[in-house]
C-alpha cells in the first residue's frame, strides 16, 4: 500500500491469522444468535462502505449490503455500468477518489490484479468479494458452516470436486490454516494453481492437516466429511463452456457419487448451481445438502469480518 493511514486489507484468507478466523467464527455465532456483545453491535456506525461490483451477484450483493446496514454503516452499491473499472476510469483513479468519501471498499472483480492495484492506491481497507484467484468471504462462510454442523473442524476431510479455480483456492488455504484435510479432485488440466497448492501445503505442515490434489474422486471420497462442488463454467469462461461440460461430466455430484462417501458426509455448493450439470437436483435438494446454510452464513461471517477490520482501523 502507499503511505497513508494504517489499515488492513482482506484480499486472501491468509490475510487473517488462524486465531483471527476463530474470532470471526465466534463473532458470527453471536450475530447469528442475536446475542452480539455491545462492541459488535454497530462497529460501522456512520461509516460508508463502497460495494463495487464489476461482476453481478445475488448472495454477495444482498449479504454485504445487509451486513453494512445492520452494523450501522452506509452501503453504497456501484456496478460496472456506473463505474467502468479500467474502461471509463483507471483503477488507480477510482481508488484514490473512493478513499476521499468512504471508509472501506468491498470489490467483486474479474482480475485479482485489479484488487491488488486498488488496495495499493486506496488508503482504506479493501475486501475481496471475489476475484479470479480467490473467494475468501465464501470460504469463511463455508468453514463456519462446517464448524456449526460438526462442532470441531480439526481432522475433518473436505473433498472439492470440480474446477480448481478461485473457490477451490480459498478452501485449500483456509482448510490448511484450520487443520482440515482437503482434497481437490479435478479433470486433468483443471488443477488449482501450483503456487497456491504449495502455499497450502506449507501451511498444512504447521496445522497438521493434509492437502491432496488428484483426478479420481473414489479414493478421496471414501473418508469424506464434506463433498463440495461449484459451477463448471465461471463468468469469463463462456467460450470454453462446451469443452468444459464434456471434460467435467464424469465429475457430477450425483447419487452415484454420494455412494462412494460415508453416509454422514454433507454436500456443499457455493451457489449459484447449474442443476443437472455439476450437481443434480436430487442431491442439491436433499437433506444432506447444506448449501442454503452456507448462503445464510455469508451474512453472519461477513458481519464478523467487517467488525474485525473496523476495530483494527
Amino acid at each position: 500500500m502507499r503511505m497513508g493511514k494504517p489499515h488492513r486489507d482482506f484480499l486472501s484468507v491468509t490475510d487473517l491469522k488462524a486465531e483471527e478466523v476463530e474470532l470471526v467464527f465466534q463473532w458470527a455465532s453471536e450475530y447469528k444468535s442475536g446475542n452480539a456483545s455491545l462492541r459488535l453491535r454497530e462497529p460501522l456506525l456512520y461509516r460508508a462502505v463502497a460495494l463495487l461490483f464489476e461482476k453481478p451477484s445475488l448472495r454477495t450483493r444482498v449479504t454485504f449490503e445487509l451486513a453494512v446496514r445492520q452494523l450501522g454503516g452506509i452501503p453504497i452499491v456501484l456496478t460496472q455500468a456506473e463505474v467502468g473499472i479500467g474502461t471509463r476510469e483507471a483503477v488507480k483513479d477510482i481508488a484514490m477518489n473512493l478513499e476521499r468519501w468512504v471508509d472501506m471498499v468491498v470489490a467483486r472483480v474479474h482480475r485479482h490484479a485489479t484488487l491488488e492495484e486498488m488496495a495499493y492506491w486506496a488508503n482504506v481497507p479493501v475486501i475481496n468479494a471475489l476475484s479470479d484467484v480467490e473467494h475468501p468471504c465464501q470460504a469463511l462462510a463455508d468453514l463456519f458452516t462446517l464448524k456449526e454442523h460438526y462442532g470441531e473442524l480439526k481432522g475433518r476431510h473436505l473433498v472439492f470436486i470440480g474446477d480448481g479455480y478461485n473457490v477451490a483456492h480459498s478452501l485449500m488455504l483456509l482448510c490448511a490454516m484450520l487443520g482440515v484435510n482437503v482434497s481437490v479432485i479435478t479433470p486433468k488440466g483443471y488443477e488449482p494453481k501450483s503456487e497456491i497448492v504449495n502455499q497450502a501445503m506449507n501451511i498444512a505442515k504447521v496445522s497438521g492437516s493434509t492437502v491432496n490434489i488428484g483426478n479420481e474422486p473414489a479414493d478421496a471420497l471414501k473418508d469424506a466429511d464434506a463433498i463440495y462442488t461449484d459451477v463448471w463454467v465461471s463468468m469469463g469462461q463462456e467460450e470454453e463452456a462446451q469443452k468444459r461440460k464434456v471434460d467435467f461430466a464424469p465429475y457430477q455430484v450425483n447419487e452415484g457419487m454420494l455412494e462412494l462417501a460415508p453416509p454422514h458426509a454433507v454436500v456443499m455448493h457455493c451457489l449459484p448451481a447449474h442443476r443437472g450439470e455439476e450437481i443434480t437436483s436430487e442431491v442439491l435438494d436433499s437433506e444432506r445438502c447444506i448449501a442454503l446454510e452456507q448462503a445464510e452464513n455469508r451474512l453472519h461471517t461477513q458481519k464478523a469480518l467487517l467488525a474485525l477490520i473496523a476495530h483494527g482501523t
